[in-house]
């Protein structure tokens, strides 16, 4: 795999790249649907960003695409892919019932700023049938979406692998909705050394909150409603969270020694003397078992709803390894991930946090 700088040509083939974009327009995307097609893409000059996806575009896709627009600028280059990978899938009806909709997603791809969508057959992105070298997620791979997706991350890694060294991108886009995915991206580039920059961007939601997901079409309305209590849960973990800090923050400037709390009392504010006592001298933390018990609550709920949400994991994780917070974690870095059915419906979501934040 190279890089943008003294990318390789493909012999015999002729350059056919695409005029650089003129802000304003949005010419419609072109399709290329084998490896031969794609190369002789290659911009003139300029970056190449590539967003991968499996279809089924809709606005959280139009969003990456509007980024990877924005990063590769108008004399740079932006590549949609667009396959449905049969080696993500642990189920045949599972494959077949993915929602396919080529002609949209083009239409979608150009007006967000796409220049070509790259949708090859699967004969084309395996040529002798399923490959016999994969990749291998590893222990993170193992947890979460992976303990209840056995050999999902190995599929997944294994075309990202592939289609990275097909489009060679200098730079790729992905959803912080598939967070774990993400972050197994990001490792294998790490580890494999591929000369590539990996951005993740914000999950975008729908009004009521629910994420945007190609799985959402599912949903009848009595299962969309008991779907928003994902977002919900995350929604009041984050909050819980956030006022436990304000509330420390405001202790420790206004209430850090026992005087304070003395001449409050001296006041006849006895309750607001002990309270602010308390809490100035109370550890800054316990955070994580209240995060998640904000978010239990609300999960808690919907299981008694008709129709149910059926918990598959709620999980306050490591964003570096995908492992559990421990409850005396005081700073850092977490994820909160939430994985359920509605119905027939998987759904996954999740929301980052940081720890020990004043503000």
């Amino acid at each position: 795999m190279t890089n943008r700088t003294g990318r390789p040509g493909t012999s015999g083939t002729p350059h056919t790249a695409a005029p650089p974009r003129t802000p304003g327009t949005a010419p419609a995307a072109t399709l290329l649907r084998t490896a031969a097609e794609l190369a002789a893409f290659a911009p003139l000059k300029g970056q190449r960003a590539v967003v991968m996806t499996m279809g089924a575009l809709h606005e959280g896709h139009a969003t990456l695409i509007r980024t990877a627009r924005a990063a590769a600028g108008t004399h740079g280059q932006v590549v949609v892919t667009v396959f449905v990978n049969p080696l993500q899938f642990g189920e045949a009806a599972d494959l077949e019932r993915y929602p396919r909709t080529l002609d949209a997603d083009l239409a979608v791809a150009g007006a967000a700023g796409a220049d070509a969508v790259f949708a090859p057959s699967v004969d084309e992105v395996y040529p002798g049938g399923e490959p016999q070298v994969r990749i291998s997620a590893g222990p993170m791979g193992e947890r979460l979406e992976g303990a209840s997706r056995p050999g999902h991350f190995d599929g997944m890694l294994t075309v990202v692998a592939k289609l990275l060294h097909l489009t060679r991108p200098d730079i790729a886009f992905y959803g912080q909705k598939d967070a774990q995915q993400l972050a197994l991206i990001r490792r294998m580039v790490r580890d494999l050394n591929f000369p590539v920059e990996i951005v993740g961007v914000e999950t975008v939601r729908e009004p009521d909150g629910l994420a945007l997901s190609s799985r959402n079409r599912f949903l009848d309305a009595e299962e969309r409603h008991t779907a928003l209590a994902l977002s919900r849960a995350l929604f009041a973990a984050r909050d819980r969270l956030a006022a436990q800090q304000a509330l420390h923050a405001r202790a420790q400037t206004t209430a850090a020694t026992t005087g304070r709390a003395a001449a409050l009392t001296a006041l006849g504010e006895t309750r607001a003397a002990a309270d602010t006592q308390a809490v100035a001298l109370a550890r800054p933390v316990d955070g994580p078992a209240a995060v998640r018990a904000a978010a239990q609550l609300i999960l808690d709920d919907a299981a008694a709803e008709q129709p149910p949400l059926a918990l598959d994991y709620l999980a306050l994780v490591d964003p570096a390894d995908f492992t559990e917070i421990p409850d005396d974690r005081t700073t850092g870095d977490a994820i909160l991930a939430i994985a359920a059915k509605v119905g027939k419906t998987r759904l996954i979501d999740n929301i980052p946090l940081t720890f020990g934040a004043t503000t």
